[in-house]
Order: structure tokens, then sequence, then C-alpha cells
């Protein structure tokens, strides 16, 4: 009876055990939970709820909450744990990097473009990046992968479905003409001299295309990537001028010319080839055409009166050249931002934003806006619009009420986006669709 009743004691300890043990395990998750909830709750008060361009969405029947997403990522609080589920917190802070894509173990994430409500103008391409003009390919940024890694990855496997289906007789110059001098043309020509097919590099500006226009302080990678003729790149922080001169030895090594300052003016077929004829006059002729440039084309303008003065200016190359100035920075997304902080280090610097809130901006680069301006080293004017520039001061509405202030200036920096280079791809024949949450990587 005695070995009965310490059995029966036994067993009834080791039950209220797991039961503490489950509770707290529960009211961990629950505490966890309620942290998510709160975060979600603030980002949409913020405005950073919802996703800008390529974001995760995750299948919960699929999710066994690992965490591995969240680990993954570099960016902080894009994704959360909830209800024993991975969710969403600040998709409009993804950059589209895809790491939680790549480290669920259970394929439980996509990547997707677009919202319901919000849709993005992208270029229709297949699977194997060919537009509905045969013969044309697009990859990296303006097919909506604008990630230096996914760029890469996209100009590799662009080029690599163009030599599967490339004609060995034609009569053009080229077998393939290359147009855009950036992440996914660079991997895209790497690819092409591997394979030992002729091809040509056309770029507008430089060597680098848009990564080119960065600051040049600018933290430009993520992740490492693997570029072909070269292997794997493991640069987590690197600056533009890094990544630069690593492109810089890797195409000199592979004897590669970059054709600089010639921007593509027009893609004519005509007799089973491309013509290609640049701004400048120039024509090329190509077998197959790979369009590997950004998405902005020309930058947006605001349209106010006095833009056209030489003080205003649209990219920041060189913001330790500038001293001693009395500047306003036009803008609300990370290049804004990141351009306001540099400048600030020397200048007089205002920040600019029509909107209430900064909705677009990545954590760091909130928290060192937030830092400055409480360092008192520049000035945020939220839900202000410029007006117009005079060759000493600017005008700014500011406020509800669309109050007219003047202030002291010397240089504008406008950092409003760009214009989808749609009159071009147009002309050439390819579609343009605007994507409502559209999947573009799935398991």
């Amino acid at each position: 009876m005695e070995l009965l009743l310490e059995n029966i004691l036994v067993y009834t300890l080791a039950a209220i055990l797991c039961i503490v043990v489950i509770w707290l395990y529960l009211r961990k998750k629950t505490k966890e939970s309620n942290i998510v909830d709160a975060k979600i709750k603030k980002a949409k008060e913020d405005g950073l709820y919802e996703p800008i361009s390529l974001h995760p969405v995750v299948d919960v029947n699929s999710c066994i909450q690992t965490g591995a997403c969240i680990s993954a990522c570099p960016e902080h609080d894009i994704l959360g744990i909830r209800n024993g589920k991975a969710t969403i917190i600040n998709a409009s802070q993804c950059i589209g990097h895809g790491a939680c894509f790549h480290a669920c173990p259970t394929e439980a994430i996509s990547l997707r473009i677009g919202t319901e409500k919000r849709g993005v103008d992208l270029p229709h391409v297949n699977q194997n990046f060919e537009t509905n003009v045969p013969r044309i390919f697009i990859a990296g940024e303006l097919g909506g992968m604008g990630l230096i890694k996914n760029a890469v990855e996209q100009g590799k496997q662009a080029t690599e479905n163009i030599i599967k289906s490339l004609k060995k007789h034609h009569s053009a110059s080229y077998d393939l003409v290359i147009v855009g001098a950036g992440p996914a043309g660079i991997s895209a020509s790497l690819t092409a001299k591997k394979h030992g097919i002729n091809f040509l590099l056309l770029e507008q500006d430089t060597l680098g295309g848009t990564v080119f226009t960065f600051p040049r302080k600018k933290i430009v990678m993520t992740s490492p990537m693997d570029l072909p003729l070269f292997g794997k790149i493991k640069l987590f922080q690197t600056s533009k001028t890094e990544l630069l001169d690593l492109w810089q030895t890797v195409l000199k090594k592979n004897n590669i010319n970059v054709k600089e300052n010639s921007k593509v003016e027009s893609i004519v077929f005509e007799n089973d080839i491309f013509n290609l004829t640049t701004l400048k006059g120039e024509s090329f002729t190509g077998a197959t055409v790979l369009l590997s440039i950004g998405r902005r084309g020309t930058p947006r303008k605001l349209g106010v009166p006095g833009e056209i003065k030489e003080k205003v200016a649209y990219r920041l190359l060189e913001p330790e050249a500038i001293s001693g100035k009395h500047i306003i920075v036009v803008g609300g997304g990370d290049s804004a931002v990141e351009s306001a902080l540099l400048l600030a280090n020397q200048n007089h610097v205002i920040l600019s934003y029509r909107n209430e809130v900064f909705n677009r901006i990545k954590p760091l680069n909130s928290m060192a806006l937030n830092k400055a301006v409480a360092d008192g080293i520049m000035e945020v004017k939220l839900s202000s619009n410029l007006v117009s520039i005079e060759d000493e001061t600017i005008h700014l509405s500011t406020g509800k009420e669309d109050q007219s202030i003047s202030i002291q200036n010397d240089l504008v920096y406008i950092f409003a986006g760009g214009e989808l280079p749609t009159q071009f791809l147009e002309k050439a024949g390819i579609r343009i669709t605007k994507k409502f949450g559209e999947t573009v990587l799935k398991h």
C-alpha cells in the first residue's frame, strides 16, 4: 500500500511539474505574442505595416515556429512570432533580400510584390526573365529585384537562359547586348564571358548603375552573393567605393569593357535582329537584349518654380566636399534621409517631407535620424512642401494650413524617386502591368 501511495505521489508531482512547465511555456509565448501585437499596432500607427514592394508572405498552415526566418533577417522587426506562427510586423521596412525565404525549413514563406490595394508597375516577364517581346530579357531592379544579391543572381540566370535559346547563326554584331552596368548587368557580362558568347555592355552613366549614385559612405550589401568568375563574396559591411572597386577588379581581370555614357534611346527589331540606338547617335545590333537598368529612369521632379536652377540636384555623390552651406533635402525615403545625415556633418541641413511620418525608411536610418534631431545636428520639417526656389532662399509651406515660410538656402537636393522608363519600354514593345500581390519567389 505504501508503495502504491509513493507511486501515486511521484506521478502526481510529475504531472504538476509538467503542468507548471507547460503553463510557464504558454505564459512566455503569450507574453511574446503580446509584444508582437504591440509592435504591429505601433507599425500601423506609424504607417510601416503595409509593404511597399517586395515582401514576405507566411503560409500559417506550414509554419512551425522555428524562428529561422527572424534570425536570418538582417533588418529588425520585419517578422515576429504571434500565436505560434510567423507574422509580418513592419512590412514597409523589408528590402526584399529573401533571407527569410531561404531560411524557412518548411518552405512556408513566399515573396510577393505589391498588395491587393497597392499595385506596382512592372514589365511583363516569364520564368526565364524573357519579356513579351521574344529575345528581350529583363533582370534586376527593373524587374522588381532591387537588392544587389538578388539582382546578381537574376543577371546570371537570365544570361544562362539566353545562351540556351541563342541562335547559332545570325547577322547581328553581338550575340547579346546588355543595357545597364549595375549589379545585374555586371553579373550578366561575367556569365556571358564564362560561356564564351560575344556581348556588349552599355551603361548610360558610369559603372555601377544605380549603386554609383548612392552617397559615398552608404552601406550597400546585407548578405553574401555569388559573383560569376569570382565566387562567393562575403562583404556584409560594404561601402559603395569598396563594392565598385571590387567590380572594377573583376571586370578588368576578365577583360570586360563597359561602354559608359551610352544611354540607349531606342530598340528596334528588324531583319530578325535588334538595332539599338544611343542618345549620341551610336548604333549597335544584337541577336538578344538584356535590360538590366534601374526602375527610376529619370528623376522625378517637383515642378516648382526655380527647380531648373544650378543649385538643385537629384543625387549626392561627394558629401564630404560640401561644407558651410544652408541645405534643404526633400524626400521621405532612405536616400533622402541618408543624404541629409551625411550633409549634416558639415552643413546646416533641413529635411523636408510632405507626410506626417517617415514610413519608408530602414530602422537604422530612423534611429540615426532621431538621434541627429535630438542632438540638434539637423532639422526635420514634416507635413511640408517645397513651394519655390530662389537664388538665396527657398519657400516652404508647412502645417495643415499651408503657411509659407522663407528660409536661407544655398543648395537643394530632391529625392522624390524616379519615373519608370515606361515610354522607352513600350516603344520597344514591352508590356507594363500593375502587380497586385503577385508571388515572384515560391518554393
